[in-house]
């Protein structure tokens, strides 16, 4: 990409693309086009259509989608499946119409097989069954990650895609039913100390082993492997380190600054048992995350307590 290469970032107003703004900004990159959702609604065709027609972006970072964590997921399958599915379809396809460079699709690493070997490489997909709570949005995010490899095999096209760990970082979605686990235990450990409460409940039994990628490194990886990368097969996006759910609440607790019990309802579902990505293949590229675990939940608390109700919804 040069300096003032035409830049689509789709999903900018969201964690991972307002990183990939700021990113892209932090190096220069002067010609940035973005759109609202109310500007431009992704799930309608002939409104993407027309956008790429009149703007022609040379690259996208396609970062929108709709996102949950377990509770959301479960509770909307059909709503996460169709919504994903209908904006990466059209998003990708009017990119390919419109003579497009290049484009980065993001995805999840809920893509990878429920009892995947551990830790996960790129190569494991689709050899297995997937996680039943969060299926319906991995179906998509596969979906998306497809196109995008026919779409290189048939045409010839630049089309490349990352999967991310488990994200954090500025701009985190804080809703106390349908966030992810690490800014859902950020907020309830907060009002638990607010309200001086004896102690916080939190779900499963606390040993499911988990991996946190803090947003900003992951978007220093997304702008690299536009200018560095292309092939058909993903790119894993970690830190190639994990801990217990039990441990992540011990460590948000010791941020935010609650003294209190931390109890766990195991009536409620633990999700996948382990997910940590293999990253060796972004180390062989060059890249490696910057932004150790406590550092980074610390610059998110800094961020759900200065942004107030903006981003908890």
């Amino acid at each position: 990409m040069q300096k003032n290469s035409k830049i689509y970032v789709a999903g900018h107003r969201g964690m991972v693309g307002s990183a990939i703004v700021r990113e892209l900004q932090h190096k220069g990159y002067n010609n940035l086009v973005v759109r609202t959702h109310a500007e431009l609604d992704l799930t309608r065709q002939t409104d993407v259509e027309a956008f790429f027609a009149a703007e022609k972006p040379e690259y996208v970072f396609l970062a929108a989608a709709k996102v949950g964590g377990i509770a959301a997921n479960s509770a909307a399958l059909a709503d996460f499946m169709y919504q994903n599915m209908a904006l990466e379809m059209n998003v990708i396809h009017a990119a390919w119409q419109n003579g497009v460079k290049k484009l980065e699709f993001l995805g999840s690493s809920c893509i990878y097989p429920r009892l995947a070997p551990q830790p996960m490489p790129e190569s494991c997909l689709l050899t297995s069954a997937l996680e039943p709570t969060n299926e319906a949005y991995a179906l998509a995010k596969i979906s998306g990650l497809k196109y995008c490899e026919y779409l290189n095999r048939q045409y010839g096209t630049d089309y490349i895609s990352v999967m991310p760990t488990n994200l954090y970082g500025p701009n985190d979605n804080y809703h106390p039913e349908h966030s992810h686990v690490l800014p859902a235990m950020i907020r309830r450990f907060h009002e638990a100390k607010i309200a001086n409460a004896e102690s916080v409940t939190c779900w499963g039994d606390g040993s499911a082993l988990r991996e946190f990628l803090y947003v900003d490194d992951l978007a220093e990886l997304c702008v690299f492997l536009m200018n560095k990368y292309s092939g058909n097969e993903t790119v894993n996006a970690g830190t190639g380190k994990e801990l217990t759910i039990r441990e992540l609440a011990e460590t948000v607790a010791k941020v935010v600054g609650y003294e209190g019990k931390i109890l766990w309802d195991a009536s409620r579902p633990n999700g996948t048992p382990r997910k940590l990505l293999d990253v060796s293949k972004a180390t062989a590229l060059g890249w490696t995350y910057k932004t150790e675990l406590e550092d980074g939940i610390r610059l998110a608390y800094q961020d759900f307590l200065q942004h107030g109700d903006s981003n908890r919804v």
